[in-house]
């Protein structure tokens, strides 16, 4: 099995940096497109309100904050495709599920009803990537620029270690291609094991 996991050394961006940077080269992906790779099961999303109010314990109004999202997200996903690349994301998932992958499965669901292309790996199947540690987050941005996305120590983004090496970009997005190969559609995962599942208590999430 390809690692999916960057070699060499990037550059390290703060922050505001990364964000500019990311704008920057994300609309000229063109055919090799947009591939992440999510492996922690814990963030922080400060500011975004479905989030919030997941934290804040009300499930009802976090779902119906995600719903109302979906014009936005039609919006979103049709300036993509009139730029001519799509969204691919693998979403390594262990379970028992914990309490923020259950609230980000459900945006995520919304999202690959209008247009991403989402797979769930499982636990077994990821690990079986990190024989040299656990898996970082990846995007790939088409055949230019790659970033290994970087949290602080509550799971808030904190920036990213940007590589622009062709060889090494297209190593990992082949590795990307394979997990997300081996994994399940994230419509039919969703169905079959979130949702289902009574909601999650918001006490349970670590800060």
């Amino acid at each position: 099995m390809r690692s999916p996991k960057p070699e060499g050394t990037g550059r390290h961006l703060g922050l505001e940096e990364y964000l500019a940077d990311f704008d920057r080269y994300f609309w000229d992906c063109g055919p090799a497109g947009f591939w992440k790779l999510e492996r922690q099961q814990h963030f922080q999303e400060p500011g975004v309100a479905s989030w919030e109010a997941f934290r804040r314990g009300d499930w009802d109004e976090s779902l119906a904050l995600i719903e109302r999202q979906r014009g936005h997200y039609e919006t979103y996903f049709r300036r993509i495709a009139e730029h001519g690349f799509a969204l691919h994301r693998v979403r390594c998932v262990e379970e028992p599920v914990s309490p923020y992958l259950q609230w980000e499965l459900h945006l995520l669901r919304l999202k690959a009803v209008i247009g991403e292309d989402t797979r769930v790996l499982d636990g077994n199947a990821t690990r079986s990537y990190e024989g040299g540690g656990e898996l970082p987050e990846i995007i790939v941005l088409g055949s230019t620029v790659m970033y290994e996305i970087v949290y602080d120590r509550t799971g808030k983004l904190a920036g990213g270690v940007r590589f622009s090496d062709p060889r090494e970009i297209s190593r990992c997005r082949l590795a990307i291609q394979e997990m997300h190969r081996l994994g399940e559609p994230l419509r039919e995962y969703f169905d079959r094991r979130i949702a289902t599942l009574p909601p999650p208590r918001a006490a349970d999430h670590p800060d």
